[in-house]
Parts: C-alpha cells; sequence; structure tokens
C-alpha cells in the first residue's frame, strides 16, 4: 500500500496526513472486496523494516492502527470478516498488541472474508524461523530430510492455513516485492499500478482483478495443456 508520503507532498500536507488518507483506502477496499466474494485479502500494513522510519511517523503509523481495530471490529462483525495478522507482533507496542489480540479473537469465528494484516514482517525472517524449526525437529530426531515436503515445509510459515496469493497490488508505482510473502508468491499473478494508495479505491481495485481475469494462469504448462483441462 505504497504512496502515502508523496500523496501527502502532493496536497502540501505532512506524511502522517498521507497515513489517516491511506487508512481510509484501507476500509474502503477491504469493504469492496467482501461486497464481490474476495475470500482472503492480505494488507502489508508495517514491515520489519518500517521501525527504520522517523520515530514520530512510527508512533503515527502505531496510533492508526490501533484506532483502525478499534473502529472497524464492529464493521467485521456485522459483515461476518474474520481478522488474522502475520509477523512478528510480539515487537509491537502493548497497546495495539492488546486490541489486536481481542479484534482476532472476538471475529474467529466469522467464515465469509478473511482480512490478514502484516504487521512487523518480513519474508525473510519468516522463512528464516521456518528453518530453524525444522533444524530443532531434526536435532530431536521427530523429523528425516526425506520427511521435509513443500506442503510440510509451508506449515512452518505464518500463512500456514491460508491460501497463497493469486493476485498481488502495488500501488504508487513502485515495482518490487520489498521481502513480502517470497514463499507463498511462486505463482501469483502481479498488477501495478501509479495510483498512490490515498487514492486507490474500489473503482481502481476492479480495474486490477478484470486485469486479472484475461491472464492465463498456466502454472508451469503450455496454453494447449490449460485449455484442455479446462
Amino acid at each position: 500500500m505504497d504512496g502515502n508520503g508523496r500523496w501527502a507532498q502532493n496536497h502540501s500536507l505532512g506524511r502522517i496526513a498521507g497515513h489517516r488518507k491511506g487508512a481510509e483506502s484501507v476500509r474502503n477496499i477491504v469493504e469492496a472486496c467482501r461486497k464481490i466474494g474476495i475470500s482472503y485479502l492480505t494488507l502489508y500494513a508495517f514491515s520489519s523494516e518500517n521501525w527504520s522510519r522517523p520515530e514520530r511517523e512510527v508512533r503515527a503509523l502505531m496510533t492508526l492502527l490501533e484506532r483502525y481495530l478499534r473502529s472497524e471490529v464492529k464493521v467485521m462483525l456485522k459483515n461476518n470478516i474474520r481478522l488474522l495478522a502475520i509477523g512478528d507482533t510480539e515487537a509491537l507496542p502493548e497497546k495495539v498488541r492488546a486490541v489486536l489480540r481481542d479484534t482476532i479473537e472476538k471475529t474467529a469465528g466469522n467464515t465469509a472474508m478473511t482480512l490478514i494484516l502484516a504487521l512487523n514482517y518480513g519474508s525473510h525472517d519468516e522463512i528464516l524461523g521456518a528453518v530453524r524449526k525444522l533444524i530443532d525437529e531434526a536435532c530431536q530426531g521427530k523429523i528425516r530430510a526425506s520427511d521435509v515436503t513443500l506442503e510440510r515445509f509451508a506449515g512452518y510459515l505464518s500463512t500456514r492455513g491460508i491460501p497463497d496469493p493469486d493476485l498481488l497490488i502495488r500501488t504508487s508505482g513502485e515495482y518490487r516485492l520489498s521481502n513480502f510473502l517470497l514463499w507463498q508468491m511462486a505463482y501469483t499473478e502481479f498488477y501495478f499500478t501509479d495510483t498512490l494508495w490515498p487514492d486507490f479505491r474500489e473503482e481502481q481495485l476492479i480495474e486490477a482483478i478484470s486485469g486479472y481475469q484475461k491472464r492465463e494462469r498456466r502454472f508451469g504448462l503450455t496454453s494447449d495443456q490449460v485449455q484442455k483441462r479446462a
């Protein structure tokens, strides 16, 4: 969700104002995804590298996150949306952790859509953590090398039980993954747009999904093989 700072600069505002405007896009996109039947939506809300930003901006982002969770829990319950979080959430401020835990618990029984917030998330750390767990179990004699399948390895990631993404949308003209879901995006379709995140709303979401629907996903097969299977 890139472009909050540039949006603020374009409107002669401070960066924090851009993040506030970006929170409105979060609300709009979550509601739009629920309306059109998207089952899983993952938002890269705060990366493990974002701690290096100015302290004032980090504090503001944490405050915005806390306020969003407090204000949206009723909406999630009303719309049957379950909340999950991936990343090292224990490093977040206590107030944020508390409201995050509370929202996850309150929405645990919802089944229409799953909203996943990537918070203090970094894919390198996630994969490294999975490798360490496997090594620990191997040292304890619980598993052998031949037991380590793709499916088993995926079970050690924070996204276990969550389908791999079909579509990645990156706003503001950036063309990189930025340490996001590197393992999970082996066959994800990418959509890049110059639209800044605060200006990205339902109309732009539909445009991205429409573009995705026109693509042929081959997963290593030829076009003829895909068409025969269809």
